[in-house]
């Protein structure tokens, strides 16, 4: 039935994907760029038309771009946040056709054979694109084509009415080098190369010339794949009777969390956020969001770390629809547990059940870093978003307690025999060191900008075990820690 409809594409491409999704969220008035580091220097990555106006281009060093144009705004480019926002385009573009997939990193390609006539024709659907493109803040560049290739050309090197042959060699998605070699030898427009002999262009470029110019002239198909959407993880149930008790609601949640938790099981993910929206008679919703210290698809653990938040959800006349989504998902392979492993599940569930009360960025640990400063030797992150290392490395012993160094007087660079230290005279009784530590002249500290320090255990004979330290170039003693 559909063998006489006439294959119809559409490109899309974003030329200033990049820069366009920064300035959605704050607009800048003058010369605007990103930036990224490439071959050992700051280059632009991606910029407006405010900065291509002045003399600005994309691969410019960015200390060239700011000698041309002082006014310059500029900000690190995000590669890692571009790919999301053009998944976001991929499904707004399903509105025009359900076959919508990625044209490298910044474009689009839609099979629109057959669904044009919704739209009124193929020039009213080409309009309603580019209108809500520039309503949203992105410039939008259109190819149409009976092939990808040609769509492909169209958009980035004419608009849908151009002819193909007219266009230059570039637009067949060749290599730069292959293109310079085609203009040496005047084949600068795509005409030419249909007019030239076959047989000595593919004895001199290979294949590949042959085989984008068959595809953009219809000659080798090139189907448009679509994009899979990606699982949803949500469930829902209407209810017959509003319901209003934490037992019935918790009963509900049961229900729900089986198939969820089934459904991730078949993923191999497990939920690292988890939604529970309750829906009540007078329309009004509340939501109990739970985040958990590491993946989790069993329902039997997941189900108590509920109770705390639906305790407190005010029912009013009564709740008739509960939903159920985990909004965050990971990868959770299924693993084969032995009898010697131990499993890290309650501590775990203690820390979501922590950071339920307190937040999951408070519950925190400690993890060694790689530094022979004794400040800067560990580092202290989340413990939800973070695991521990499997040992700590340091040369010599370090004190349990570590504070700022406190001044003694003592002169001399060998450990003295007796000073005072917090309104306490001391006597020592042995001492080992030294060992000298040097300041890393990379980090901004303060408190390292005397030098060289040469550290000695010291043992009193009060009971104190102290950690302090001499500095060589400007004579003094420091305690800074103390021992177990």
């Amino acid at each position: 039935m559909f063998d006489g409809i006439r294959k119809r594409v559409v490109s899309m491409w974003f030329p200033r994907l990049a820069s366009d999704r920064v300035l959605r969220a704050r607009p800048v008035d003058g010369p605007f760029a990103l930036t990224l580091k490439a071959d050992n220097a700051e280059r632009i990555y991606c910029l407006n038309q405010a900065a291509e106006r002045v003399g600005l281009s994309r691969s410019m060093s960015f200390a060239d771009a700011r000698a041309f144009c002082p006014d310059l705004i500029s900000q690190p480019a995000r590669p890692d946040l571009d790919r999301p926002f053009l998944a976001a385009l991929r499904r707004w573009a399903t509105r025009y056709c359900p076959w919508v997939g990625y044209e490298g990193a910044d474009g689009l390609v839609l099979d629109v054979s057959g669904a044009a006539h919704l739209w009124g024709g193929e020039s009213k659907m080409l309009a309603d694109m580019r209108a809500r493109a520039t309503r949203a803040g992105l410039e939008l560049r259109l190819g149409l084509g009976e092939t990808r290739g040609a769509a492909w050309a169209r958009a980035h090197f004419g608009d849908e009415n151009t002819t193909l042959t007219e266009l230059p060699v570039a637009a067949l998605r060749l290599g730069d080098q292959m293109v310079t070699a085609l203009q040496r030898l005047g084949l600068r427009r795509i005409g030419d190369l249909t007019a030239a002999a076959r047989a000595p262009l593919a004895r001199r470029f290979g294949p590949d010339l042959m085989l984008r110019l068959d595809q953009a002239m219809g000659h080798v198909s090139e189907p448009t794949t679509p994009e899979s959407e990606p699982p949803h993880y949500a469930i829902r149930m209407s209810l017959p009777e509003p319901i209003g008790l934490t037992e019935d609601v918790m009963g509900i949640t049961a229900r729900l969390l089986t198939p969820l938790c089934d459904k991730l099981k078949a993923q191999e993910m497990g939920a690292r956020s988890l939604c529970l929206t309750l829906r009540r008679v007078d329309q009004g919703c509340q939501q109990v969001e739970l985040r958990l210290a590491a993946p989790m698809r069993d329902p039997h653990r997941i189900l108590p770390l509920f109770e705390r938040g639906v305790g407190a959800i005010d029912a009013g006349f009564g709740i008739d629809q509960i939903r159920f989504e985990a909004t965050l998902v990971e990868p959770l392979p299924v693993q084969q547990i032995g009898s010697r492993q131990t499993s890290p599940d309650q501590l775990n569930d203690l820390i979501t059940r922590i950071g339920t009360r307190i937040g999951l960025e408070n519950v925190q640990r400690f993890l060694p870093a790689d530094s022979h400063i004794p400040e800067h030797a560990f580092s202290i992150a989340p413990a939800a978003y973070s695991r521990p290392e499997s040992g700590w490395y340091a040369p010599r012993p370090r004190p349990l307690r570590l504070f700022p160094p406190e001044a003694i007087s003592v002169t001399g660079s060998q450990p003295p025999a007796q000073f005072r230290w917090r309104r306490m005279r001391l006597t020592v009784g042995r001492t080992i060191g030294p060992e000298r530590i040097a300041p890393e002249w990379w980090l901004p500290d303060d408190n390292w900008r005397s030098g060289l320090r040469d550290y000695w255990k010291v043992d009193t004979r009060e009971g104190r075990r102290l950690w302090l330290f001499y500095t060589p170039q400007n004579p003094g003693w420091f305690v800074q820690g103390e021992f177990a």
